[in-house]
């Protein structure tokens, strides 16, 4: 299961970084740094299961929500969105306080 996780995780970094060279290898030798400090936890440890789960959550955040910008002039950026970038109805984001009902003086507001 680490070496999945590890798996993910590289492969993610790739997808995340595509093209940055730089930001690729610091990424890469994070990740190899924290594998290599997790080396020694024994199957029955229960640390090595938080630690492939936290790998592997890390690995779905750079895949679905990391997106490269590149700058293309006067306030403008070109976004490099993939396949697998997660995109959102902005339902939330429309709606102040995510939908919720807001009160404000005693009054209460809807979406």
């Amino acid at each position: 299961m680490a070496l999945q996780a590890y798996r993910h995780l590289l492969r993610s970094t790739r997808l995340a970084f595509q093209g940055d060279i730089p930001l690729l290898h610091a990424a890469r030798q994070e990740a190899r740094s924290n594998f290599r400090k997790n080396a020694s936890l024994s199957i029955d440890d229960p640390a090595l299961g938080t630690a492939i789960a936290h790998a592997e959550e890390v690995a779905k955040f750079l895949a679905e929500n990391v997106v490269q910008g590149k700058h293309e002039g006067d306030n403008m950026y070109k976004l490099r969105i993939h396949e697998q970038t997660e995109r959102g109805d902005n339902d939330t984001v429309k709606a102040p306080g995510g939908g919720k009902p807001i009160v404000i003086d005693g009054k209460t507001c809807g979406s």
